[in-house]
């Protein structure tokens, strides 16, 4: 087994249609302002930028993240990372009744050596982090989504 290589899903249910979440995830120079671990967006063009994210544990990760695919009519945004992380992420939004079912998956290895080294006693640690990445940007994203 790698232990640096990640399997990720989220699923979050949000009460708006899938054109309003579309509308907020396709801005990721706009994460910082209500995902609270998304620390920066620096754009490089219309289709890359480099993301630096910072969860409950004191350390930073920086990667570039590539568009790869931007279908609105499928609910799709994927794109491609490297850096310290490696791998892609996808959106997938689709209507669950009046509101929105937002499915990510990350399929990342991790460069970052300090997270290399304790891979193995890590690995249990690092999963919960990422879990609690994801609940505080569901919970960011609601807010938002609810002041706009």
């Amino acid at each position: 087994m790698d232990w640096t290589h990640y399997r990720f899903r989220s699923l979050w249910s949000l009460p708006v249609p899938c054109t309003v979440v579309y509308a907020a995830l396709e801005r990721v120079e706009d994460y910082p302002g209500w995902w609270p671990q998304v620390r920066s967006v620096n754009r490089l063009n219309d289709t890359t930028g480099v993301i630096t994210i910072r969860s409950v544990f004191p350390y930073d990760m920086t990667f570039t993240a590539r568009e790869t695919r931007r279908d609105p009519g499928a609910g799709l945004l994927e794109a491609a990372m490297t850096g310290d992380i490696e791998g892609w992420s996808r959106w997938t939004l689709t209507a669950d009744g009046a509101g929105t079912l937002a499915r990510y998956d990350q399929v990342v290895d991790v460069n970052k050596p300090l997270l290399r080294r304790l891979a193995v006693p890590g690995r249990p640690f690092f999963r919960a982090n990422h879990r609690l990445m994801m609940r505080a940007g569901r919970r960011g994203l609601l807010r938002h989504l609810q002041a706009v």
